[in-house]
Formats: C-alpha cells, structure tokens, sequence
C-alpha cells in the first residue's frame, strides 16, 4: 500500500501526459479534417461583415454621422445624448480613428445580431422547457465563467487567424445574456395574463407571440444591453487574432508603450460603449413603461 501511493504522483502524470497528448492530437486531427468545411460554413457572415464595413468606411463621413445621429434620437429620444454623440464622432474623426471605430462598430453590429439571432430563439426554448434548461444552463456557466483568452485557443487553431475566428469568439464571449434575459423575462410573464390568454382560447403560438414575448421585451433589451457591452470588452482580445478596429492600436499602444495612442483608442471604445448601453436603457425603459401603461 505504502509503494502504491509512493508511486501515484507519478502514476497520475503519465496518465495526465496521456490524456492530454490524446485531445490534443485529437482536437488537431478534427481542426485539419475539418476545419475549412466549418470556416465556408462562416462565409455568407464573413461577406456581409467585410461589405458592412466597407460601406461604413467608404461612405461619406457627414452621411454615416447623420445616419447615427438619427438611429441614437430615435432610441433615447435624448436631444443631449445625440449632442454628446456627435461631439465624440467628430472628435474620433480628427484624431484619426474613424476607420477604425467602423471596423469596430461594423462587428460588434454583426454580432449583436448573431447574438439575438441566436440567442432569443434559445432563451424561449428555455423558457418552455425545464429539461431544456437544465441542458443550457451549465454551457452557459462555463461561457460565462471561461476566461475570455481560453476562447481564442480552440478558435484559432479550429479557423486559423482572421475575422470569422475573430467573430465567433465574440459571439461565444456575448451571448449568455440574451439567452438568459430572454428565459427570465417569458417566464417573469404573469400567469394571470395566461389564464387569460387560454380563456380567450389562444394556442401556444400566439400567447408566445402576442403575450409573452411583447411582455417581455424589456428583459430582452436588457439583455441586449449587456451583450452588445460584452461585445465591445472583447474587442481588444479579439484584436490579438487579427480583428481590426480599435482593439488593435491599443494592443500595439501596450507592446510599445506609446500611452497616447492607448488612451485615445480606450476612449473612442468608452464613448461607443456609453452610446450603446444609453441607446438601449432608454429604448427598454420606454418599453417598460408602455407596458406599464397597457397594463393600467
């Protein structure tokens, strides 16, 4: 007894060498086999990001900020935010950070629509199903607790360096709360206005649709809200395998230490970021209160 626990430690080593020596071959073996299969499968995404981004870059720049300006209005109805908004644009602008910022605000746009794309459609089957759930919520635990740098190993070694790699680990990174959000605010949904729903003779379908769904729109943009925020914190990350955007200059600001460059990029990131999360709270907000005041 004494020899085998003598002997364990390294007993445990060679099988830990072993079993690593094992998935690493292989996750390797699957990433060549079928790595570019999986990388076309991203290739309508990858051309609707590069086009999206071109036309936010190439268009001209008075346009795109008007375009902004009115997309901010409409979802704060905030005549100082959109003042504020417009103030740091032409400041991006004039410290050279424009194409950049586009490049930045073009992915996270395509992946806050993967995202809700994704997520809402998992967040109701969620919602309707305890099994379901079960099932979902320990993954989402794992995306949500996994550090953010882990994501990069399995995606670069799966698509290689690039925009789709880059992507895909934003979208991983971003979307536990929609997901989640959307399973909390159907299932927040009265069961009294249920009972009405199914007196009232309505299936399924439409009291998801017509009930629940409307009901829970304010959740839902909350969790839009904090999916879009994630988004921007992975950017920099996302930077380090060949996303372009603002995350790039403050990688290069960190590797040579040029503190002006990091910190004029760290603030054109801040600014997007309060444009994004004042846009939404205040659009969840309105949708908040007009279903408080459909309900009275």
């Amino acid at each position: 007894m004494v020899e085998f626990f003598s002997t364990f430690p390294e007993m445990s080593k060679a099988g830990l060498r072993l079993f690593k020596k094992t998935v690493d071959g292989a996750y390797r073996n699957f990433s060549r086999e079928y790595g570019d299969a999986i990388e076309a499968v991203f290739d309508p995404v990858l051309y609707f990001l590069v086009w999206f981004e071109k036309v936010l870059q190439n268009s001209p720049w008075p346009l795109v900020i008007l375009v902004f300006l009115l997309l901010i209005y409409f979802g704060s109805r905030s005549i100082y935010l959109t003042i504020g908004s417009f103030v740091a644009f032409i400041l991006i602008g004039y410290f050279g950070m424009w194409e950049d910022t586009m490049s930045t605000v073009s992915i996270i746009g395509v992946c806050t629509f993967i995202s809700i794309g994704l997520g809402i459609p998992i967040g109701i089957l969620m919602s309707g199903s305890d099994r379901a759930r079960s099932m979902v919520s320990p993954v989402l635990d794992i995306m949500q607790t996994m550090p953010s740098f882990v994501y990069l190993i399995p995606v670069v070694m799966l698509l290689g360096i690039g925009k789709v790699p880059g992507l895909l680990a934003v979208v991983i990174y971003a979307i536990p709360p929609i997901i989640r959000l959307t399973d909390l605010g159907i299932r927040e949904v009265d069961k009294e206005v249920l009972e009405a729903a199914d007196a009232f003779g309505a299936n399924k379908r439409q009291k998801l649709f017509r009930v629940q769904l409307p009901l829970a729109l304010p959740t839902i943009f909350a969790g839009i809200n904090q999916t879009i925020m994630m988004a921007l914190a992975m950017v920099v990350i996302a930077s380090m395998i060949g996303v372009k955007g603002l995350g790039q200059p403050v990688l290069k600001a960190i590797a040579n230490q040029y503190f002006t460059m990091g910190l004029l990029n760290g603030l054109a990131i801040v600014a997007l970021a309060i444009i994004f999360d004042r846009v939404s709270q205040s659009y969840g907000k309105r949708l908040q209160q007009h279903r408080a005041g459909s309900r009275e």
